[in-house]
């Protein structure tokens, strides 16, 4: 057995496949042509593709399931260039939100709290979430209500910066609360 093919034996070679039907690659006898500088309306394949040939371009299939397809004469390269900028401009304007984590535990004393407090309102005018949660470990569970007194204060405090997204709850041995950047008003 050859050592560089291990674990590949039932792998395929990767097929790129086509997202537009270009050129002859087009099988269908007529197809609507819409672009600028070309005659628009219903002609054969055939002319059509003569046409782009003509121009020096492609003939892509835009919208194959209608009835005759729609072809746009244009350069396919460019085309795909064009498409591929769009998608990156969409993505780059969409809001990633991060999620910032602060635990405590049942006893956390008040310096401990209040530099935990410091690293909390960093993080919201950063314009990050917040969870806090206490941890409950071995016995501790028995001190419920303090947890929940601990992060009741904790929104109380970081109420100028943030507001509470979820209010404290169980799950498991832990008791969570989100807290989100306030939007500042315009």
């Amino acid at each position: 057995m050859n050592p560089r093919r291990k674990g590949n034996r039932n792998r395929r070679p990767f097929k790129k496949e086509e997202l537009h039907r270009i050129n002859e690659k087009i099988k269908i006898a007529d197809v609507r042509l819409v672009g600028d500088n070309v005659e628009q309306g219903v002609f054969s394949t055939a002319d059509a593709i003569e046409m782009a040939q003509k121009l020096e371009l492609d003939l892509v299939e835009i919208s194959p399931k209608a009835v005759p397809p729609v072809c746009r004469i244009i350069d396919y390269k460019k085309f795909l260039y064009q498409q591929k900028k769009k998608q990156k401009e969409i993505k780059s304007k969409t809001v990633k939100v991060v999620v910032k984590e602060i635990r405590f535990g049942p006893n956390t004393d008040e310096h401990d709290f209040n530099f935990k407090l410091n690293h909390a309102k960093k993080f919201l005018e950063e314009g990050s979430k917040v969870k806090a949660y206490v941890f409950f470990k071995g016995r501790t569970i028995v001190f419920k209500d303090r947890g929940e007194i601990l992060l009741l204060k904790f929104a109380q405090e970081l109420e100028d910066v943030g507001k509470v997204e979820v209010l404290p709850k169980m799950e498991g041995k832990k008791m969570n609360m989100m807290l989100a950047p306030k939007v500042p008003k315009k």
